[in-house]
C-alpha cells in the first residue's frame, strides 16, 4: 500500500513538472527564467513525443516485442484520443490558469465512467451519477467566476474551458481503450501509440509554425519529455501495486501543486468561487472513482464465491 501511494505521489510531482514547463514556455513573459521563446502547444507536444517514441522505441527493440502491437484497432483509437487529449490540454496550459486547466482535466475520470456504460454496457449507479453532478457543479462555479472576470492575472475564456473538457471527454476515451487493451497487449505498446502517432502530424504542423529552441529551452524541452514518461510509468505502477481506492485520492495532490504555483508564481490569484468549484471537481472525482473500485471489488468477490457456492449446492 505503501508503495502504491509513494508511486502515485511521484507521479503527480512528474505531472506537475511537465505542466508547469508547458506553462512558462507557453507563457515566458512571467520571466522565471530570463529571455525564454514562446512555444506553440503542438510544437511543445512534438518534442515530448519524440522523447517518448525513442525511451518507447529503445524498450520494445529490447524487449523483442513487435512494434504494432495485436489489436490495432483499439491502440489506434488510444493514440488517437491520446494525441488529442494532450494537444488540446497544452492549448488549455496556455490559455487558462494553471490550476483551471489542470482540474478540467480532472474531469476524466467522470467521463470514462460514462463512456464505458456506452461501449462496454457498465452500469452506472445512482453514486456515480451524484459524484458527476458534484464534479460538474464545480466546473459551473469556475465558469460563472469567469464570466464575472475572477480569473486574477489572465483574461478568463469560457471557450478554452470547453476545449478543457473536450481534452478530459477524449481522455476518457483514451482510458477505455486501454481497458480494453490490457488483456492482450504490453504496456510500452499501448504507450507508444501516442507518440507514433502525433510525431508525424504535429511535425507536419511544425513545418508552417515552429520556434527554434535555443540554450536551456533544450533542456526545458527535454524534461517535459523525460518527466512525461516517469509520470506515467509511477502512475501505471501505483495502480498496478494496491488498491485503485487507495492511492486514487492521492493522485489529485496535483491539484493542489498547480493551485499554489499558479498562484505564486505566475500571479494567476483566482477569487473565491473558482476555488470553491477546483474543490468540487475534486471531491466529485475521488468520491465517483473510491465509489467504481469499491463495486469492481464486489464483483470480483462475488465471481470468486460463484464456484465454491455451485460445489456447496
Amino acid at each position: 500500500m505503501i508503495r502504491g501511494i509513494i508511486y502515485i505521489v511521484l507521479s503527480g510531482i512528474a505531472f506537475f513538472i511537465v505542466n508547469f514547463f508547458v506553462k512558462l514556455l507557453g507563457n515566458p513573459e512571467n520571466d522565471i527564467i530570463p529571455h525564454l521563446q514562446k512555444y506553440p502547444a503542438h510544437e511543445l507536444v512534438f518534442f515530448r513525443s519524440l522523447v517518448s517514441f525513442l525511451i518507447s522505441a529503445a524498450i520494445i527493440k529490447y524487449r523483442g516485442l513487435p512494434l504494432l502491437g495485436n489489436n490495432r484497432r483499439w491502440l489506434l483509437l488510444r493514440g488517437t484520443a491520446g494525441m488529442l487529449a494532450l494537444t488540446i490540454f497544452f492549448f488549455t496550459l496556455h490559455k487558462l490558469p494553471l490550476a483551471i486547466a489542470s482540474t478540467l482535466q480532472y474531469l476524466s475520470p467522470i467521463f470514462t465512467v460514462l463512456i464505458a456504460s456506452q461501449l462496454f454496457r457498465e452500469k452506472v449507479s445512482k453514486m456515480q451519477y451524484f459524484s458527476s453532478l458534484i464534479a460538474f457543479s464545480g466546473v459551473i462555479f469556475i465558469g460563472f467566476n469567469g464570466l464575472t472576470g475572477g480569473f486574477s492575472g489572465q483574461k478568463p475564456d469560457l471557450f478554452w474551458m470547453g476545449m478543457g473538457i473536450l481534452s478530459a471527454v477524449l481522455s476518457g476515451v483514451a482510458y477505455n481503450a486501454i481497458s480494453k487493451l490490457k488483456e492482450t497487449e504490453e504496456t510500452i505498446n499501448i504507450v507508444i501509440y501516442f507518440p507514433m502517432l502525433a510525431l508525424p502530424l504535429t511535425g507536419i504542423w511544425c513545418l508552417f509554425d515552429f520556434t527554434v529552441p535555443m540554450g536551456i529551452e533544450w533542456l526545458i524541452l527535454l524534461t517535459i519529455g523525460v518527466f512525461t514518461q516517469i509520470a506515467q510509468v509511477c502512475m501505471t505502477r501505483a495502480f498496478l501495486s494496491t488498491d485503485t481506492a487507495i492511492v486514487a485520492p492521492f493522485q489529485y495532490i496535483g491539484a493542489i501543486y498547480a493551485l499554489f504555483s499558479g498562484w505564486f508564481i505566475f500571479d494567476e490569484k483566482l477569487e473565491l468561487a473558482s476555488i470553491i468549484g477546483v474543490c468540487l471537481v475534486i471531491f466529485g472525482v475521488i468520491v465517483g472513482t473510491i465509489f467504481r473500485a469499491g463495486k469492481n471489488r464486489r464483483k470480483e468477490v462475488e465471481l470468486i464465491m460463484e464456484p465454491e457456492a455451485e460445489v456447496l449446492s
